[in-house]
């Protein structure tokens, strides 16, 4: 399949679990991907092999979205590798995956730790966006990876839920600026999906168990359905699709409380 041939896309924490599958997904549908890392330069060029190996186009790039100084030799870097390749310095699409988690109750939680994760999944991804629309064209997609703890918070996730809420109303913000250019701009918002960060509580069988009972579809999500999502709405066939919030959740919580 090739809906994304001659398209440009940059997913930021592309190096691991749904980064990766994204990135994997979106050059498969023919689109030549760069690959945002923070510190696991081993890992990105790992998903770069692999898309190449697939027949696919990427290149690695990158950058602490927390650091604007690194944001911004990212995209030097970008423009560079792009003219490399004989392309002009113009993005398709941005997927704004990369962020952290942090188990802090809010009534206890200090500024510098509030701080860190907001620097991240807020600012970090705030600066990406804005230098990404400079090069976007005009028809171009943003797909922002949220969670559903928005929604559900539990106790120790009120500071990552809050950045996240955030990035809500960014999406719904840029929706409404980038209209006028046809730039799409929405939100995937997975389910319990099966990657390092949640490993080590569904590796607890009850946790497991309780989170498959409770979705409609009966199983752990994979960061292959996310990607499957996210690559619906970096394709042609979402240009009506703005401003919105699409839960690949497997229908996580649609079933009684076990």
């Amino acid at each position: 399949m090739n809906r994304l041939a001659n398209k440009v896309a940059l997913v930021t924490g592309g190096s691991r679990g749904i980064g990766r599958a994204i990135a994997e997904r979106l050059a498969a549908d023919g689109a030549i991907v760069a690959v945002n890392y923070t510190t696991n330069a081993e890992k990105a060029a790992e998903v770069v092999e692999e898309i190449k190996r697939n027949g696919g186009g990427a290149f690695v790039a990158g950058a602490d979205i927390a650091q604007p100084d690194q944001v911004e030799a990212m995209f030097v870097h970008i423009d560079s590798e792009l003219a490399r390749l004989g392309l002009p310095p113009e993005l398709d699409i941005l997927v704004n995956n990369a962020g952290v988690t942090g188990a802090i109750p809010l009534t206890v939680a200090k500024l510098d730790e509030i701080d860190r994760i907001m620097k991240i999944n807020l600012y970090g991804t705030l600066q990406v966006t804005q230098r990404a629309t400079d090069r976007l064209r005009d028809g171009g997609r943003i797909i922002t990876i949220s969670t559903g703890s928005v929604a559900h918070p539990s106790p120790r996730n009120g500071i990552y839920a809050m950045s996240k809420a955030a990035l809500h109303a960014m999406t719904l913000a840029l929706a409404c600026e980038l209209g006028p250019r046809s730039i799409t701009v929405n939100a995937v918002i997975p389910g319990w999906t099966a990657t390092d960060i949640t490993a080590s509580a569904l590796h607890d069988a009850a946790i497991k168990d309780r989170v498959v009972a409770s979705t409609a579809l009966g199983r752990i999500g994979q960061p292959g359905d996310i990607a499957a999502a996210t690559a619906f709405l970096a394709s042609e066939d979402a240009q009506w699709v703005t401003g919105q919030f699409i839960e690949a959740s497997g229908g996580y919580k649609l079933l009684p409380p076990v």
